[in-house]
């Protein structure tokens, strides 16, 4: 029978690596943590009041911050089993497409219940698609030292920050974008 907790032990150095349950767990954990930034992105943003910069600045910020919180908790919980950048990356642009599944769905289902009949079809894809890209972004730059960060206060490192900024700009030049298209007529929301 296939033991999913037991681990082998890695030479010299009394850590045990990852198994493909902790592997699991982590893309878990990732996904869920996806759907848990929704929950903190809303309240951030209603707690800065609605300003209309919040649209094009304030969104971006708060989201790529938030979205990659199963990514953290991974990073803290498991850190052997992030085995490379790229896996970083995919994990946290994976939460980025819960996110955006679960924002289309408000979107689609509340907020604009009497959208035209194309909506629910550009909401799904090219917002959804757009979380994945600055999230997958921002994943780029997280890495174990974020966890000193926060624990410890060493220097934020500056590829997190590079790519963080990268991310933001590219959600905000989205959000840009799609207010002007809405507020020109080109696309009526």
């Amino acid at each position: 029978m296939l033991d999913c907790t037991a681990a082998a032990p890695l030479r010299g150095t009394g850590l045990r690596r990852p198994t493909w349950f902790t592997h699991t767990l982590v893309i878990l954990v990732s996904l869920i943590g996806g759907a848990l930034g929704i929950g903190g992105a809303f309240v951030s943003e209603i707690q800065t009041g609605g300003f209309v910069l919040l649209i094009f600045l304030g969104a971006p910020v708060i989201e790529e911050a938030f979205k990659p919180i199963g990514l953290y908790l991974s990073l803290l919980w498991w850190p052997r089993a992030l085995t490379s950048r790229l896996h970083r990356a995919v994990l946290c642009g994976g939460a980025g497409v819960v996110f955006g599944l679960i924002e289309s769905a408000v979107y689609v289902w509340i907020y604009a219940a009497d959208a035209p009949d194309w909506f629910p079809l550009f909401r799904f894809t090219v917002p959804v698609a757009l979380h994945a890209i600055a999230s997958f972004t921002v994943g780029l730059g997280i890495d174990r030292r974020i966890v000193d960060w926060v624990n410890h206060g060493t220097r934020m490192p500056r590829r997190t920050v590079r790519f963080y900024a990268a991310g933001v700009v590219i959600h905000a030049v989205y959000n840009t974008t799609a207010v002007i298209l809405a507020l020109t007529g080109v696309l009526d929301f």
